[in-house]
């Protein structure tokens, strides 16, 4: 071995991981379709009747009431428990290891949504300013995932850290800035059965999940009359739930549901989501709407600002020396993972509804501009990896190999 070289990466992925992204990839697929089906059923001849029903009240609730505030709030259980993991023994478990896609995070937040509020400073528009804020996990996840072996595993981890904390900075924009009419004494009340969850965890070390689930209804519940998005409830439960620090470990509550979580998330609500909230009427004349500063902050927000925000911020965060890119990463890779994180849609659209409510024209248009910049933001971002993310030769590690017949053959570093 040549003594100037590299040291080798050896980096193996958890179970838990493993499972997160091969659902992620599918589920990223199941996506696409309900929202084409959406889309399609929307213009069709049973578009009112299709529209109509998401509308129709159950409980004091519409249909997509139901879905954005109660099914959503597993979404974000999810969510948590995939953050509370990344922080016990994931990317995010080491400080210098979590400071780069935490600062990835900070310029993928911040320079999307200066774009936005640059168009629409002072306008009625100005309250989408958190639009071009997140990152849809699934669909990035899932167009990662379809390049397999010619990424490095790294960059999985990367991006998986960046989204995660990328959706945990949304959250924290949604629990502050589109919190409408706010509830004392209810948010006292949920902050207080997070007490009580937090107990039952640390000092009473209750390890059967049904009391944490039931304590998380009833907090799911305070909140939603809170005022306070009722979907926080689900990040506060995840973190509430006993974690074990082992990797994988099979008898810890938090990686049990994680576990059970998965396939209904990928498969069942968040194309349930799709269905709900892409029904978007193409009118005549939908091009002129991409031409409004909101959907202009949108689209510029996602396509342009997401990989310059995350790749300027990376570089100035290595360039001073904070923190390292991992061994086998390359800049081009960090910029590749940031034309991925222009893919907004579930939160973005999730942040939509709560910035325009009761303008459905601008929701539509902002939906559009969504569709439009994740459709682009995915299509350049898998074509860029697809042609210069490929390993190299002194870039291979234990999750990489699989694209090699033979793993002895792999390329070694000179």
């Amino acid at each position: 071995m040549n003594p100037h070289s590299s040291p080798t990466v050896s980096k193996s992925l958890s179970k838990s991981f493993k499972e997160f992204f091969a659902s992620s990839k599918a589920g990223g697929i199941v996506l696409i379709v309900c929202t084409l089906v959406s889309l399609v059923l929307a213009n069709s001849a049973a578009g009112p009747d299709y529209l109509a029903f998401w509308h129709i009240k159950l409980a004091g609730m519409s249909v997509e009431h139901w879905i954005n505030d109660a099914l959503m709030a597993i979404f974000f259980l999810l969510i948590g428990l995939e953050l509370e993991r990344e922080l016990y023994n994931g990317e995010l478990s080491n400080f210098k290891n979590a400071l780069l896609p935490i600062v990835a995070a900070v310029g993928g937040i911040c320079v999307p949504a200066l774009i936005h509020f640059a168009f629409n400073n002072g306008s009625p528009t100005q309250a989408g300013i958190g639009i071009p804020m997140a990152t849809d996990i699934a669909f990035a996840l899932g167009v990662l995932a379809l390049l397999g072996s010619r990424v490095p595993a790294s960059l999985k981890i990367f991006l998986t850290a960046l989204a995660v904390m990328d959706d945990l900075g949304a959250i924290i924009v949604i629990a502050v800035f589109y919190t409408a009419q706010l509830s004392v004494p209810y948010l006292l009340g949920a902050i207080a059965m997070f007490g009580v969850l937090l107990c039952m965890n640390r000092f009473l070390r209750i390890m059967a999940l049904a009391p944490y689930l039931l304590g998380g209804a009833i907090m799911w519940f305070l909140m939603l009359k809170s005022g306070v998005h009722a979907t926080i409830a689900g990040v506060l439960l995840a973190f509430a739930i006993p974690f074990s620090a082992k990797q994988d470990d099979q008898d810890s509550p938090s990686h049990r549901l994680e576990h059970f979580l998965h396939k209904p998330v990928a498969f069942i609500i968040l194309p349930i989501f799709a269905l709900a909230n892409t029904g978007i009427i193409i009118a005549s004349g939908w091009t002129a709407d991409l031409a409004s500063a909101n959907s202009l902050g949108i689209l510029a927000g996602l396509v342009i600002g997401k990989p310059l925000g995350i790749t300027v911020f990376c570089l100035a965060a290595v360039t001073v020396g904070i923190c390292r890119l991992p061994l086998d990463l390359a800049w081009r890779h960090v910029f590749g993972a940031g034309l991925l994180g222009g893919i907004g849609f579930t939160m973005s659209i999730f942040i939509t509804n709560l910035a325009f409510v009761g303008q459905a024209e601008v929701v539509n248009a902002s939906k559009m501009a969504i569709l439009l910049a994740s459709l682009v933001a995915g299509v350049i971002g898998f074509t860029w990896l697809k042609i210069f993310g490929k390993p190299q030769a002194g870039d291979s590690d234990l999750d990489t190999l699989d694209f090699e017949e033979d793993p002895a053959a792999s390329p070694a570093k000179a």
